[in-house]
């Protein structure tokens, strides 16, 4: 079986964990490798140490969620953290460079789907991957698991 890349877009918000959980759980095979992916908003100002505490920051919750990942045994995880807009240009050009196969993340009211949508954006000319867009669970309760509860939304351009 050829090795997947799978790109899971790193966020401060735990519906991005339990997407994470998710893909560990559900959608990862043998030689797959994991690709983590935050993009840190563009500063206006020309501070270099703003931006580069925003990087750091990035990077920082970049490896927890690695974290995550480490608890696979022979997960391969890579790490990117780059600067760029929040309406989710950044990310769909990062997907396209990379080649990625998946792309998991979690859904909530500031996702970049959600603007990528409401801007009227075709997400079918941006991104050429598979999008599997996870939900939080309304209720937290030991029936909840990453394996019950995600939106699968299908990628493919019409012919």
């Amino acid at each position: 079986m050829e090795s997947r890349k799978i790109v899971v877009v790193v966020e401060e918000v735990e519906v991005a964990r339990t997407a994470l959980q998710w893909a560990l759980h559900n959608l990862l095979r043998y030689g797959d490798q994991i690709i983590l992916l935050h993009v840190f908003p563009s500063t206006r100002s020309r501070n270099n140490k703003k931006q580069r505490v925003l990087r750091l920051k990035g990077f920082q919750l970049a490896l927890s969620f690695k974290d995550l990942c480490d608890k696979i045994l022979d997960a391969k995880v890579e790490i990117i953290v780059r600067e760029g807009d929040q309406e989710g240009m950044t990310i769909s050009a990062m997907i396209r460079e990379i080649g990625a196969s998946d792309l998991v993340l979690g859904l909530h009211d500031q996702s970049f789907m959600y603007r990528m949508a409401m801007a009227h954006v075709s997400i079918t000319d941006n991104l050429h991957c598979r999008v599997l867009a996870i939900k939080q669970p309304m209720t937290i309760s030991p029936y909840n698991s990453p394996s019950l509860d995600f939106t699968l939304i299908e990628i493919a351009r019409l012919r």
